[in-house]
Parts: structure tokens; C-alpha cells; sequence
């Protein structure tokens, strides 16, 4: 009876990740490689065949085989994964562009609460502080939740029948360290005729991401 209850709870407990803040860096990080990944796909920024299938969160997920796309993502991912880590970054935006006048059509933006470390009890394991705990199902339901809403969403959004482009626009605390090469820009994309959708959001109980898209209306 004892043991069957010891058991339990250490099953319990072994279904609940302990959060560190590079830990979430991370899975936040993996995130938007695949939500940029799947936007890119789903709304035909590149040709189908240049993307292979995936599983990830418990869905099929589409992600490039282009070597020049992976090595922009290689380059910039590890700057988001280390502002995440020092809780500098605010937000990124995927702004998808016509290839031939420049013109914003389309933005996707993901933005980041920080939850302050100082808000809530933390604990000591090994060099590396945690700041909560939450089960490893529990964030991967949510981000399911926001791939899947990504995908549902494209079936209204207007075609995209010109020649396409994209950018990443990274918004950050002031404080933060920014390497040579990284361009300042002050001024926010701007869509004429713009309409909003608010997606759904996910937490890992230290990063919050709350996503949106601004797309171009039909006039």
C-alpha cells in the first residue's frame, strides 16, 4: 500500500519539469524556429518541396531544407535563445514582404512577458536557479495549440500571389548587448488596410508568448 503510494507520487513528480530560465530560453527559442518554419510553408513563401515533414509536439510540422535559410536561422538563433536566457527579449515579428515592390503584407508577431524572478520563490539545483515548475505535457499542449491555430488561420488569410520575401524583426529590452551587423530600426513595419487576429498564447511559467498576425485587408 506504501509502496504503491511512493510510486505514484514519484510518477507524479517525474511528469513535472522543473524551469530554469535557460531551460525556457530554449523551448521558447525552438518555438519560433518552428512557428517561422511553418508560416514560411504554410503560406507559400517558398516552394512546397524545399520543406520536409516533421514531428514535433505531437503533430506533422514542415521545416527547410534550403541551406541558405538554415544558415540565417543557425546564425540567429542563439542571439534569441541568449537574450530569452537574460530575459531581454520583448518580441519577434516575421514580416513577410512582396519580393518585387518591398511592400508589407504580412506580420506575425510573437511577444514575450518575462516573468520577474524576484515575483516568485526560486530554488537552487546544481548552478542553475529555478523559478517554477510546470509540466513538460502541459507546454507542449499550448504550443501545439498555437502551431495548430498558425495553420487554422491561413485558410482566411488573402492570398499571397506575388513573389514573396521575409524578415525577422527583434524587439529588445534597452539594456541589452547587441553585436556588430545587427541593424537599428526605430520605426515598426507598417501594412496598409490592416487587419488583426489574436492567436493564442503558451507559458512555460517563466516566458510568456502571446501571438497575433497583421495582415493587409482587401481594399
Amino acid at each position: 500500500m506504501n509502496r504503491s503510494l511512493a510510486n505514484r507520487s514519484m510518477s507524479q513528480a517525474q511528469q513535472v519539469k522543473a524551469i530554469t530560465l535557460q531551460g525556457s530560453a530554449q523551448m521558447v527559442m525552438e518555438f519560433f524556429k518552428y512557428a517561422v518554419n511553418s508560416i514560411l510553408y504554410q503560406r507559400g513563401v517558398y516552394a512546397p518541396e524545399t520543406f520536409e515533414r516533421t514531428q514535433q509536439y505531437g503533430i506533422t510540422l514542415f521545416v527547410t531544407k534550403d541551406k541558405d535559410i538554415l544558415q540565417y536561422f543557425d546564425n540567429i538563433l542563439p542571439h534569441l535563445e541568449g537574450w530569452l536566457s537574460r530575459g531581454e527579449l520583448r518580441g519577434v515579428s516575421l514580416l513577410i514582404l512582396s519580393a518585387i515592390t518591398g511592400e508589407n503584407l504580412e506580420k506575425w508577431d510573437f511577444d514575450i512577458q518575462t516573468v520577474n524572478p524576484a515575483d516568485g520563490d526560486t530554488t537552487i539545483t546544481g548552478r542553475q536557479k529555478e523559478y517554477g515548475k510546470k509540466e513538460l505535457a502541459e507546454i507542449q499542449k499550448g504550443i501545439r495549440n498555437v502551431m495548430r491555430q498558425v495553420t487554422a488561420t491561413v485558410t482566411f488569410l488573402p492570398l499571397l500571389d506575388a513573389r514573396c520575401a521575409f524578415d525577422l524583426q527583434i524587439s529588445l529590452a534597452k539594456k541589452a548587448e547587441v553585436a556588430d551587423g545587427w541593424l537599428d530600426q526605430q520605426s515598426l513595419a507598417m501594412i496598409d488596410n490592416p487587419e488583426q487576429v489574436q492567436l493564442r498564447s503558451f507559458s512555460t511559467s517563466i516566458h510568456r508568448v502571446n501571438a497575433s498576425v497583421t495582415y493587409k485587408a482587401d481594399a
